[in-house]
């Protein structure tokens, strides 16, 4: 048996290899919906009757069945559920959103037990799952990878938390500590495999940020290549509207934001969005957060990425270290914060840190 706690009336599980079995399948169901459920949660659940898996579940997209409703519908045998246990990443649902609560299907079929890795901190729910949950009789244990579901949700949390999207820096310098040469010229500090690598991130985030400078001398297109996975929004930083229209952020292809000084105005794909002069990164922020993006993957130039880091709006940092030498150039930003992790990626080093607390 486990260490038990009771908290605020729930019993909380800190170590129990059964209940963590399966938790663990649960999280790794929740992981497949890493990109469609946002701006949902990623949730999965499992369904143990007598020690063997009779159902599971994930939350496939956002607007569809959540992973609970996927889950039970996927029992053969319904008249199991009333003696079974629901493991669930992510506290049930309590409110009418874009489908029904999942704690009242959970109540209808009157399930033995519900086991949660994380309360759901979202002001709808809160707790109201775990509650309905409880007055219908059911078992409500919290606790079993308590930390992987933290961090497996870590950009829904910070949004629920701080009411702006997980912020994610990215840039390459290289070994002497330059992102760009003095003409801005930044092709190539890293190699080919950590280029690929930011591909992957890019598919893996709401949206992609990067300031007027990277789209003058880079004319990016700012999609993913080379991987699976959707665009992110892209977004660009235009404060007096001094870029050309032949830019590939222009063409229309896909949704696109420019943040400026000057107006707001739609055209096709291409949406101008004022700001206010002060505080204009944090305005941002608080726009792509009203407009339910959870994430922002920070691409630079080195004006935007000065900015980010001297405002405290950054949440996560991934640098490439190259080996090449520019000796001369524009210089790296300066970033100082806890180092998470360093990872040799074909020669370019690849360190990830985050704020100190």
């Amino acid at each position: 048996m486990g260490t038990k706690i009771w908290k605020e009336n729930y019993l909380y599980l800190m170590d129990h290899p059964t209940d963590l079995t399966y938790m663990r399948r649960a999280l790794e169901l929740a992981s497949i919906g890493s990109k469609d459920a946002s701006p949902n949660p990623m949730v999965g659940c499992v369904i143990v009757h007598n020690g063997k898996i009779i159902g599971e579940g994930w939350h496939q997209k956002y607007g569809g069945p959540h992973a609970e409703v996927n889950a039970v519908a996927s029992v053969e045998d319904q008249s199991l559920l009333s003696e079974s246990t629901v493991y669930v990443t992510l506290e049930p649902c309590a409110h009418h959103g874009k489908t029904p609560p999942c704690a009242d299907l959970l109540v209808e079929h009157k399930v033995k037990k519900v086991v949660i890795a994380n309360e759901d901190p979202f002001p709808l729910v809160n707790g109201g799952g775990i509650e309905k949950l409880k007055a219908a009789g059911i078992e409500v244990q919290i606790g079993p990878q308590n930390k992987d579901g933290l961090n497996l949700n870590r950009r829904f949390f910070h949004v629920q938390k701080k009411r702006r999207p997980f912020v994610v820096l990215k840039w390459a310098q290289t070994a002497d500590g330059y992102v760009a040469r003095e003409n801005y010229d930044s092709k190539w500090i890293s190699n080919a495999y950590s280029r690929k690598l930011v591909h992957k991130w890019r598919a893996e985030e709401d949206a992609i940020l990067v300031g007027k400078n990277t789209v003058k001398y880079d004319d990016p297109a700012l999609t993913v290549r080379g991987w699976e996975g959707d665009h992110p929004l892209r977004v660009f930083i235009d404060r007096n509207l001094e870029l050309p229209n032949e830019l590939k952020l222009k063409d229309g292809a896909l949704p696109t934001i420019c943040y400026n000084l000057k107006k707001s105005e739609t055209l096709d794909n291409l949406e101008y969005v004022k700001l206010p002069k002060i505080d204009f990164m944090k305005s941002l922020l608080e726009d792509l957060f009203r407009r339910k993006v959870q994430s922002v993957l920070v691409e630079g130039g080195s004006a935007i990425l000065h900015d980010v880091i001297d405002s405290r709006l950054w949440d996560e940092a991934r640098i490439f270290i190259s080996e090449n030498e520019f000796r001369v150039g524009i210089p790296a930003p300066r970033l100082i914060g806890n180092q998470i992790s360093t990872q040799n990626i074909e020669g370019d080093k690849l360190m990830v840190f985050k704020p100190y607390a």
